[in-house]
């Protein structure tokens, strides 16, 4: 009998660089720099703080560009059952753009992050029709639904910290990056992206597997 069993909508994989070059890898927390303030600047919140007419302070929060993405996804699908393709688009470009600033940061490439290009690094997310594939409430509670996901992931990334310092020290001295390490990373990366598909981008109720495959 044939194998029915269907991949989760969203995949990531990353090429292995067979020769990391040392000097871009020995300077990589400089050059990150900006490319961090970029992503920084589309995903951070913002205080702003007045005066109300009251004389009072008062402190204002507004959120970047992937925290409004969101929101406004959560609340389309929950009141008219609809994810604009246009939205959708965006949202998985942003991602995919994020996910190229971080291979190049835990250096799993040495090709400094695109805008546009694919470069290295492989992310697609499946489009959902939302009156037939998402529920109208789920949107609304899965960022909660997600915790347990979010307390495995915070050990895991303890893990990738150690792992990319190991990493860095070897492609130094030996100009490789240890495989064992570089699929441990790029697991975790696989895994936080399902966990965003589902608890952010929305777009499967398909809860997220606890795995790094």
């Amino acid at each position: 009998m044939a194998n029915t069993k269907t991949s989760y909508p969203a995949s990531l994989s990353v090429e292995y660089p067979k020769s990391p070059d040392r000097v871009t890898s020995f300077l990589r927390p400089i050059w990150s720099i900006p490319i961090l303030i970029l992503v920084s600047i589309l995903s951070s919140t913002e205080s702003t703080d007045y005066v109300n007419e009251a004389g009072r302070h008062v402190t204002s929060n507004s959120g970047g560009i992937m925290a409004g993405l969101f929101a406004a996804t959560a609340l389309m699908i929950a009141f008219r059952q609809k994810y604009p393709r246009w939205w959708f688009d965006f949202a998985l470009e942003l991602t995919r753009f994020s996910a190229r600033v971080g291979a190049y940061l835990f250096l799993l490439t040495d090709k400094y992050p695109s805008t546009t290009d694919k470069q290295s690094v492989s992310l697609d997310v499946s489009y959902p029709d939302a009156e037939k594939d998402l529920d109208r409430l789920l949107p609304l509670v899965k960022w909660i639904l997600a915790i347990p996901h979010y307390i495995v992931l915070a050990f895991l990334m303890i893990g990738v910290g150690f792992a990319t310092i190991i990493a860095w020290f070897s492609i130094l001295f030996t100009g490789e990056y240890p495989k064992s390490l570089f699929d441990y990373v790029v697991g975790v990366g696989r895994w936080c992206l399902r966990v965003n598909a589902y608890a952010f981008l929305l777009v499967t109720d398909e809860y997220p597997p606890f795995s790094l495959d």
